[in-house]
């Protein structure tokens, strides 16, 4: 009893052998039990790291159960996503809109306006643009990414803004 007080999972020996002890087998059960769609290796690697994750919590006689039990988990996720993803590729997306088809071809004309007018924007006006408009980010944020100042990035935003206003009138 006193020898399995000092054993610990989380000693790279113990960890490996126990790997090495049930890696194979636990592979083998998954793919008899699942196949090898659901990729049986991937939920191996899972089931064991999430033993090293909770390694001190898991005595060395209850590794076994707990990576079988785990990987078992696993593969039972995967296949309710499964299932989920059939369901939804089942599903058949409607293949009208109430869009008229002038208004398709006057959205399209308009995003080739803004794509070539975000392309004559300096590069420093573009990247202060995107990050603010596209990505969300705030003034304090862009300028810590850049290392500039605040200012320098509304100057950058507002000046983006206004040849954009321009270019896309022009075009």
């Amino acid at each position: 009893m006193a020898k399995q007080l000092h054993e610990n999972i989380c000693e790279e020996r113990m960890f490996s052998s126990i790997f090495n002890k049930h890696s194979k087998d636990l592979h083998n059960f998954l793919y008899y039990k699942f196949g090898e769609l659901l990729s049986p290796k991937d939920k191996v690697q899972e089931a064991f790291v999430k033993l090293w994750e909770n390694c001190a919590k898991i005595s060395p006689e209850k590794a076994k159960s707990f990576v079988f039990t785990t990987a078992n988990n696993l593969m039972l996720n995967e296949t309710a996503h499964q299932k989920v993803v059939l369901k939804h590729r089942q599903i058949k997306p409607k293949m009208y809109t109430n869009e008229t088809p002038e208004f398709i071809m006057q959205e399209s004309e308009y995003n080739d306006k803004l794509q070539k007018a975000l392309a004559n924007l300096t590069e420093a006006q573009r990247v202060a643009f995107m990050m603010n408009r596209v990505e969300g980010k705030r003034f304090k944020e862009i300028a810590a990414l850049l290392d500039i100042s605040t200012k320098a990035v509304e100057k950058r935003i507002y000046g983006a803004l206004e040849k954009l206003r321009k270019d896309i009138k022009e075009l």
